[in-house]
């Protein structure tokens, strides 16, 4: 297949005038009629219960997709679907599944460490002190594997 530039050398090189001032009339009417889109969000909004509702109130009273209500309130339509069909944001619970997840992301978006888990004290694991056998350290990660592995 070839591309558009080859098309007017190969032109160029039959001696096609005709042809190629008609290209270039087809591409300056593209040029006139070439409009730029507006980006589609340069940054997300915050997830709020007042942010959910106006996208169910969107849904209910207008024919809009998902989609199109997503790029109206700023959100990715990820997060209208999230909405619409299991109601999530719609309190402002901190210990809601979805935002304690927002939460860490944003964490990790700072640098912050993660937190430890229990059981193993912070010291102990900085310091690789850990004398669980490599058996069992292998059994309590199902399925990653290591370098011994393989």
């Amino acid at each position: 297949m070839a591309t558009l530039k080859e098309f007017e050398e190969a032109l160029r090189e039959h001696g096609m005038n005709m042809a190629l001032a008609l290209l270039e009339r087809l591409r300056e009417r593209d040029r006139a009629t070439r409009t730029v889109k507006p980006a589609r969000r340069l940054t997300g909004q915050k997830m709020t219960p007042d942010l959910a509702r106006a996208i169910l109130d969107l849904h209910a009273t207008t024919g809009m997709t998902q989609q199109e209500i997503a790029f109206k309130v700023g959100v990715n339509q990820g997060r209208v679907n999230e909405v619409i069909k299991r109601g999530k944001w719609l309190t402002d619970d901190p210990h809601a599944p979805e935002a304690v997840a927002r939460d860490r992301a944003l964490a990790r978006m700072r640098g912050d460490p993660r937190p430890r888990k229990a059981g193993k004290p912070a010291a102990k694991a900085a310091a690789g002190k850990d004398k669980t056998a490599p058996a069992q350290r292998r059994a309590s990660r199902q399925g990653q594997l290591t370098f011994g592995d393989l």
